[in-house]
């Protein structure tokens, strides 16, 4: 009996290529485990501090790094290590949500712009051009001043000017992508306004939406900080890197421990991000070209 010979490569039996992870190089994987390492931080700020973070303790004033207090005290006794593992659950929740906000509302309105065009665009339009000429950061401390420092009034005032930036992206992608060949079909085989955005232009956004959202985040926890440092963030006694920072610049050269550990947790938050946002700008936007394509 003869030898079987193998059966000719087909369409069928056409070896699949290897999916590529969501993100590539040493880089972009840094970032993501840090970004990783910040959430299950936050998550687990109840369980990891050693301490109470409002705990008043006066004779234990200043004191330097111990084996009781790995990250040493600040002002009235309180754990530095508490304080900053709390204050990560702070800092994450109003970078994600002013970010989350931000991102929904400006594509959905500057999709909208876009599809519908017209007076409508121009006057959106000129609304975000009027906001993005005020810098983000002092309007962000006018709304605070007025309202009061809160967590509400921080994400507020974050997202007052934050949704400009993926009104301008959205907007700017669905003007053109309206004319494509699979838009011009669905509106020829009867499809609303309406169903040809929210089913075939708003998915095409998700990608350069999201690497935004990645770049926003640590720009949100910055602002967030910022505020905070000035006193115009959470209220006093709530656990924040940037209030701890303002704290401890008052005593630099007698515990300059008080200052560096929420400085570097601060550095470290905003590092991950933008490394996971590179590699997820190579990885999902189409606008940008990959490194190994240059």
């Amino acid at each position: 009996m003869s030898a079987e010979l193998p059966l000719p490569l087909t369409e069928e039996t056409e070896i699949q290529p290897r999916r590529r992870p969501l993100v590539e190089g040493l880089g972009p994987r840094i970032g993501l485990a840090i970004v990783a390492v910040l959430v299950l931080v936050a998550i687990l700020a109840p369980w990891l501090s050693p301490h109470d973070p409002r705990a008043v303790a006066l004779d234990r004033e200043l004191l330097p790094p111990s084996a009781a207090h790995p990250l040493g005290t600040a002002e009235n006794g309180v754990d530095v290590l508490s304080h900053v593992l709390w204050g990560a659950r702070i800092s994450l929740s109003v970078g994600v949500l002013a970010t989350l906000i931000s991102a929904v509302v400006g594509t959905l309105l500057g999709a909208w712009a876009g599809m519908v065009g017209g007076l409508v665009d121009e006057a959106l339009m000129r609304v975000v051009d009027v906001l993005l000429a005020f810098p983000g950061i002092l309007l962000a401390i006018f709304i605070t001043a007025v309202l009061g420092p809160s967590l509400a009034n921080v994400i507020l005032a974050l997202c007052a000017t934050g949704w400009t930036g993926y009104a301008r992206l959205a907007r700017a992608m669905v003007l053109s992508l309206r004319e494509r060949e699979f838009v011009l079909a669905a509106r020829a085989m009867g499809a609303t306004e309406a169903r040809i955005l929210f089913r075939h232009l708003l998915p095409n956004l998700l990608g350069p939406v999201v690497v935004q959202a990645t770049f926003g985040i640590p720009g949100a926890m910055l602002a967030e900080a910022s505020l905070s440092f000035l006193g115009l963030g959470v209220p006093p006694g709530t656990p924040s890197w940037g209030a701890l920072v303002d704290q401890g610049t008052q005593y630099l050269l007698v515990a300059p421990h008080v200052a560096m550990a929420p400085g570097l947790a601060i550095a470290l938050s905003v590092l991950g991000f933008n490394l996971l946002g590179d590699g997820l700008r190579d990885r999902l936007d189409p606008r940008a070209a990959s490194p190994r394509a240059r």
